[in-house]
This record gives C-alpha cells, structure tokens and sequence, in this order.
C-alpha cells in the first residue's frame, strides 16, 4: 500500500464503524487509495489501529455504494467508475438534489434557509468565474446543507453513507460540469428562487441545470 492511513484517535460520541467506514471512503475519493489497489483487511486494520471486523464491515458498505469490488475468496479492490456508472450516478444526484431542495424548501427555519444562501451565493461566485471545481465543491457544500434542513431522517441517512462514492464517480467528471458551467443565469435563478422558497421552480432549475427536466 502506497501511503498507510492514519490510526484512529476515536472521540467521545463517535461510533467506530462509521469513522473506519469515512476514514477509508475519504481515502479513496482522495486517490490514497486508487482504482484497483487490492485492499486486504488486515494491513487496514493494522494502520488504523482497529480490529479487522470494523473494516470488513466498512468494506461491505463500501461495495453497496460500489466504491469497492469485493470477490469472495480472490480479491477486494478499489473499483474505477465506468462512463456508464458516472452517468447513472449523475441522473441519480440531479433527482436526489430536486427532492431535497422542495423538502428542504418547505421546512427550513430561517435560519437554515439563511445558510443555504450563503452556499447559494459561493456556486453562483464559482460558475461565474467559470471554475469547474470550485463549482463542483461549493455544489456539493451546499447540497450536504440543502439535505440537512430537509429535515427527513431518511434523506439525511442516505446521502451521509452515499456521499463519498456521488463524489468520487462525479467529480471532474465533463458532462456533469461542463453544461452547467456554461449556464451562470440558472444558477442566479436558482438563487433567487431558494430566497422566496420558490419550490417549483428551484426544483426545475436545477434539474434543468443537470438535463434532466
């Protein structure tokens, strides 16, 4: 293994099966550990400073969300997103995001929707600069704080496991990108809209945005 992880130093109120799953999750959308590196449970557990059974828990998880191929018996590996898998991954992100901006739309505080905003206002900064991966980041800021003030447990649930693997199959990936860059005016739009809490219409900017409406 090119570059061991870090042990883990488990704070009060963490659960060490989600910071051995994240630990490892981060690792790979970083590229520590890159697509088709062979992971064996044992040199991870021994670098992390845990047992081998968090991190052959964490290494299921990881293959639900397909950040990881696991053949019983031959090999566990860190798989490479396919054209198709980045795809699918985008269609899937455009209409997860629709959902949560309505819901979080129609619960938010004001506070909340105060927050939003502000990550609101650093996506239309970065696509009028036209900076792709700042762009991306601020995107998927300001959708983590949009899934927050849903308020659905399930939707928070979800994109907390899901995240890693939407990042690493959609970051710096063109198609995902390149055609919203080109669209600063929608993001404007979208931002006005979240203000006056414009659900339908916020719900179809975005999936406009995404070419999915």
């Amino acid at each position: 293994m090119s570059a061991p992880l870090a042990p883990i130093d488990l704070r009060s109120g963490t659960i060490l099966g989600d910071e051995v799953y994240a630990r490892i999750g981060a690792a790979i959308f970083d590229g520590t550990l890159s697509s088709g590196q062979r992971l064996r449970d044992v040199d991870l557990a021994a670098q992390l400073g845990v047992s081998r059974t968090p991190v052959r828990e964490a290494l299921q998880r990881l293959e639900r969300f397909g950040l990881v191929e696991i053949a019983v018996g031959r090999y566990t590996r860190v798989s490479a997103p396919d054209e198709r898998v980045r795809d699918e991954t985008g269609v899937f992100t455009a209409y997860f995001m629709g959902n949560a901006l309505r819901l979080a739309l129609q619960h938010a505080d004001d506070a909340q929707l105060a927050e939003i905003l502000q990550r609101a206002d650093a996506v239309v900064d970065s696509a009028l600069r036209k900076d792709g991966l700042a762009l991306f980041e601020n995107s998927t800021n300001m959708f983590i704080t949009i899934t927050r003030a849903s308020g659905n447990s399930v939707f928070i649930g979800f994109i907390r496991e899901a995240s890693l693997a939407i990042q690493r199959n959609l970051r710096g990936w063109t198609p995902f990108v390149a055609g919203p860059l080109s669209r600063a005016d929608a993001y404007l739009r979208l931002r006005d809209q979240i203000a006056a809490r414009d659900a339908d219409g916020a719900e179809l900017t975005l999936r406009q945005l995404h070419g999915v409406a």
